[in-house]
């Protein structure tokens, strides 16, 4: 096995300005993908190598897509037109201002300018109870361990005997009622009554129960009134039941209790609830607010000329937007694009720009004909309109053709079929302190 000190960051020297991004989510895409690689070399860093389409990981979750259909390779996205890109698949673990270094497990990398693309991950408000027992939603790891997870508790739920252990295995709570939460919420709905009937014809699928739980007083609070009114309807239509004004207090991996006393019987609490900014140790406090960076006009960081932040990491306050833009896709590509333009501007001395953001509007979709849109100029859309909207802006800004072709054909077959996917358990989700299932895996392994 390689030993850390055996690897290094292997960038060659350039005479160039050298733009070194950190993260290769929305932003840091667009952002290199209109830097030009005659002016600058441009070396990007994330843990993973590929971009994902994280709008659009509910439907790994739920067995409706395939993982390679909303990740594209990074090292794939930047070929031979970018002839000085430099992609490297390593965390970074600091930042040096004083020396304009960045530091990672593997070696140091001088920068000229630094742009902070990191994105976010999810926030459990100091209760490491829920972290530790609870299901994110943040990156493919997470979603392919809900979905075997998912199918898991069904196979087991056709065998038990307990009937409490069988309900407790059929109870689904999500927490967090924004898009992710409402979305996924829909889609194990449509599970329930078109795909698990047929998987499982001895059981009774109406004693699943889906929760969807939110700490404020409607569903969807970023989009408009009327968007969370007509989402409340089309979840309570699919039996979903929804809990508004409760907040979370506990969850062992077998009882969630909420604040109040109220407790629900569950093996599956899906943690949709929140999230914080995922940050870089290196920069003063005075730098970020509640988990972002805050950034000026031009995206630089509060206190830096050549260190940027774009997309959901950074805080740019308008009158307009008080607390930052939202955290979508939208930002991120728009601010993405528009940084590009200024490292430009920057190269030949010339005045930067500020960014503006354009609201291109807010989609949720909660099943076949229902969903809900707020688009400029104060229109909101519902039902089959919405859900045609949502279907198109999803292929639109989906990475390659590959998967916008992949996406569509699931979605046409779908539509006709009721049939969703390939529901494989690949690899089984084993808690760690899940001995019975364990011993069942291993004795299935055994046999073999």
């Amino acid at each position: 096995m390689l030993q850390i000190n055996e690897l290094s960051l292997n960038i060659p020297d350039t005479t160039k300005p050298r733009v070194v991004v950190i993260g290769g989510g929305f932003g840091g895409v667009n952002l290199i993908k209109n830097l030009p690689s005659k002016e600058f070399q441009v070396v990007l860093f994330d843990r993973q190598n590929y971009h994902g389409f994280w709008p659009l990981l509910y439907q790994v979750a739920t067995a409706g897509l395939e993982a390679d259909a909303i990740a594209e390779p990074l090292r794939k996205m930047f070929d031979e037109d970018y002839e000085d890109f430099h992609f490297r698949q390593v965390k970074v673990t600091g930042i040096n201002p004083e020396s304009k270094t960045i530091s990672t497990l593997v070696g140091d990398l001088s920068y000229d300018y630094l742009v902070i693309a990191t994105g976010t991950k999810s926030n459990y408000f100091g209760n490491d109870q829920i972290k530790e027992y609870s299901f994110p939603l943040k990156q493919i790891p997470d979603a392919l361990n809900l979905r075997s997870h998912l199918l898991q508790s069904f196979e087991q739920a056709n065998m038990i005997v307990n009937p409490q252990v069988r309900q407790s295995l059929l109870n689904i709570v999500i927490v967090g009622g924004g898009p992710t939460g409402v979305e996924l919420a829909g889609s194990l709905a449509e599970m329930r009554r078109h795909v698990l009937p047929n998987d499982y014809p001895g059981m009774d699928f109406s004693k699943m129960n889906i929760y969807l739980v939110e700490g404020l007083d409607r569903v969807l609070p970023p989009m408009s009134p009327e968007s969370s009114a007509k989402t409340l309807k089309y979840l309570q239509d699919v039996d979903i039941h929804v809990k508004l004004n409760t907040l979370v207090e506990s969850y062992d991996g077998k009882t969630v209790t909420f604040k109040g006393g109220e407790q629900i019987q569950t093996q599956t609490l899906i943690w949709a609830a929140g999230v914080s900014g995922a940050q870089v140790k290196g920069l003063p406090p005075e730098a970020s607010e509640r988990g972002r960076y805050l950034v000026n006009p031009y995206n630089q960081i509060t206190g830096y000329q050549d260190i940027f932040a774009i997309g959901d990491i950074a805080a740019m306050k308008t009158e307009k937007w008080p607390k930052g833009h939202p955290g979508v896709a939208q930002p991120a590509i728009q601010q993405g694009k528009h940084l590009a333009k200024n490292l430009r501007r920057l190269h030949r001395k010339e005045a930067l720009e500020p960014f503006e953001y354009f609201d291109k509007g807010s989609l949720a979709i909660i099943g076949r004909n229902k969903a809900v849109a707020d688009l400029p100029k104060n229109l909101h859309l519902s039902g089959f309109s919405a859900w045609v909207a949502w279907l198109f802006v999803h292929i639109y800004y989906l990475i390659g053709f590959r998967n916008k072709l992949v996406v569509l054909a699931n979605w046409v077959y779908k539509f006709f079929t009721y049939e969703n996917g390939t529901r494989l358990i690949i690899r089984p989700f084993l808690r760690k302190e899940d001995i019975a299932g364990q011993e069942f895996v291993k004795k299935q392994a055994d046999l073999d």
